[in-house]
């Protein structure tokens, strides 16, 4: 493409954002979908527009995993690397299309067509083999359906003309509650909180509020957040903070000159095994957006954002959709609900490809056109988040459940699940099950209950809460999903007496190093030695003394790395080496030492080439290399 028309695609892009560097991620996306990556033309005219470093635009798209600068072809072809598919048979199915497409996994083809790759987790764990196709997804893989998409990207066929039914996802919501079963009316969430001022004189006062960020004693914002706090409302990402709490410091925060209050939805369930947050957006987008106008209600936002995960391209414009008729019905936007001064709006915007941003500090570093690095805090996000103002972040499911809170009431949520977990959990169930899919129940349900409904059975483990989560095994299953016991952002991955344990966390191990944003060195090399020591064990090289060089890596892993991937990296491991650890002692095959690099086995590749066959020449495995 010639240069004049490249600069006419950055400039559209550019004056849709307002030139505005904040919003350097999702100019680089629109930038890349328009021209299949992002040349250096392109990245020119950014720099003299926006006045930006070029150094830090290409530090930005270098950061994240789908954004290419270089050509990676038209189609560009990546497959779900999370252990579900690989249990289902995506590695097959990869080698598949590479063989028909004449190319090798990673790389282009010669005519610049298409490239085949791998990707972490998409988020279609139920519904598995999944790929993503320009970061469109299609989901339930066959072998047949991989000769067929061959024959598409061989014949040239635009993806918008490819079969409909390729890219239909379902919501396989096999137990609903009180959120998947909500009968509910965009605006009644807001209608209840407004009425909970106690005249129109005292709801206009707190519209000034709302605005002007003034505190408030008493009427509709704080008695909403009263009754957040009264839920035992607590975040449904995997932390469990008290969400009344943290809305409380965002509200109590001081603005500055200029300032105002954010609220962020959390979408980007990068955790392997999780999707549940797909399926809300999906099923119940209006509960999820009347959840967050409620939060500004409280706290007295202006502003909000949905960080959307990059493998959910595809709800874009059906949220988009749902977010203007919300506008048009006057429940976005100025004066919500005909109330002078309550002002709130939101806008989404996609990640691309970085596990990392599901930590709020990270992902308001995204949020802000940067690198997503995890922040150091204090200061925390309710004082200082997006653009350095009172922000909070809350995941997906805690907004909806936030809005059926001020619909009902705090006592009427208090009352459901346990003393210490309130509500309902949507667990994301997938892998050796007959009924893959959502499931939602009051906290306190038991494993074995979760197991029995979804028709698992000789259930060797579950993994709960991915792969930073934990691992239990069957004398475990009587244990509860809630804060006082097992508490999880939602993952649920069943794994059968088939499957081999070591070889689930080696995959996990290999999630963790792939994924870590290499912004600390103990994380960035810890989780490099990690992987190499897993691989060792893969290849027969174990002994005893790898054991004590792991528990080595997770005190290193704990103490010194930056935020949560580099804390939890080696849970897998761990816990399957203390649930089963006879997956591991079959390849303890050496009693001592023994050396990860094996130059014999590197120098037969090139024996074979050269027809050469100097075994009496041969080093010994036992004096070289490092582990």
């Amino acid at each position: 493409m010639h240069a004049e028309a490249v600069a006419g695609i950055v400039d559209r892009v550019l004056v849709r954002y307002r030139r505005d560097p904040s919003c350097m991620v999702q100019m680089l996306r629109e930038v890349q979908e328009a021209l299949d990556w992002i040349p250096p033309e392109a990245i020119d005219r950014m720099q003299a527009s926006l006045a930006v470093p070029r150094t830090k635009i290409e530090g930005v798209a270098g950061f994240y995993a789908f954004f290419y600068l270089q050509p990676r072809g038209r189609y560009r072809i990546l497959f779900s690397d999370n252990v579900t598919d690989r249990m289902l048979g995506s590695e097959a199915l990869l080698q598949q299309l590479c063989s028909n497409l004449w190319i090798e996994p990673g790389k282009v083809s010669e005519d610049g067509l298409v490239s085949v790759d791998r990707t972490s987790c998409t988020g279609l764990c139920d519904q598995g083999p999944a790929m993503l196709v320009n970061n469109r997804a299609i989901s339930r893989l066959t072998a047949t359906r991989i000769d067929e998409i061959a024959e598409l990207v061989r014949s040239k066929v635009p993806l918008a003309e490819w079969p409909a039914d390729f890219f239909a996802i379902d919501d396989n919501i096999r137990r609903a509650d009180i959120l998947l079963d909500a009968e509910f009316a965009p605006g009644a969430a807001l209608a209840a909180a407004r009425a909970r001022a106690p005249d129109e004189g005292i709801a206009a006062s707190n519209m000034r509020s709302w605005r002007e960020g003034l505190p408030s004693g008493i009427g509709g914002p704080i008695a909403t957040l009263d009754e957040i706090k009264r839920a035992n409302l607590r975040g449904r990402g995997g932390a469990g903070f008290s969400t009344g709490l943290k809305w409380e410091s965002c509200r109590n925060a001081p603005l500055k000159a200029g300032q105002q209050r954010i609220v962020v939805c959390n979408a980007d369930e990068g955790e392997p095994g999780t999707f549940k947050d797909r399926v809300l957006l999906t099923s119940k987008p209006d509960l999820v957006f009347e959840g967050m106008t409620v939060a500004a209600y409280a706290v007295g936002a202006t502003r909000g954002f949905v960080y959307l995960r990059g493998e959910y391209r595809y709800l874009l414009e059906p949220l988009n959709a749902v977010l203007a008729k919300r506008r048009a019905d006057n429940l976005l936007g100025r004066d919500i609900l005909g109330i002078p001064g309550a002002d709130f709006d939101i806008e989404i915007h996609l990640g691309a490809g970085a596990y990392v941003c599901g930590e709020e500090s990270a992902l308001i570093e995204s949020l802000e056109g940067k690198r997503g690095t995890p922040r150091n805090r204090p200061p925390f996000p309710v004082t200082n988040g997006y653009l350095d103002q009172p922000t909070i972040v809350n995941n997906v499911e805690t907004f909806a459940a936030a809005a059926l809170i001020a619909l009902n009431g705090g006592d009427w949520y208090a009352a459901i699940g346990t003393k210490h977990s309130a509500g309902t959990k949507i667990l994301s169930v997938s892998g050796d099950c007959e009924r893959p899919g959502i499931y939602e129940y009051p906290f306190g349900v038991s494993v074995r209950q979760v197991l029995a409904d979804c028709g698992a059975g000789d259930t060797q483990a579950v993994q709960v809460s991915g792969p930073s989560g934990i691992c239990i095994a069957p004398a475990e299953f009587d244990r509860i999903i809630g804060f006082e016991d097992i508490p999880t952002a939602g993952a649920f991955t069943i794994f059968d007496n088939t499957r081999d344990m070591f070889e689930v966390a080696r995959n996990y191990v290999h999630f963790f190093q792939h994924e870590s944003c290499g912004f600390c060195t103990p994380c960035r090399v810890g989780t490099s030695l990690l992987m190499n020591l897993m691989d060792k064990l893969a290849r027969g090289c174990g002994s005893p003394y790898d054991f004590a060089e792991i528990e080595k890596l997770n005190q290193l892993l704990q103490s010194m790395s930056h935020c949560g991937l580099g804390h939890t990296a080696c849970n897998p491991v761990l816990d399957t080496i203390a649930r089963f650890r006879p997956a591991y002692e079959k390849r303890l095959t050496q009693k001592d030492f023994t050396p990860a690099f094996n130059l014999d086995d590197a120098l037969s590749q090139a024996r074979q080439m050269t027809g050469r066959d100097d075994t009496h020449a041969h080093l010994s495995t036992t004096h070289g290399g490092q582990a």
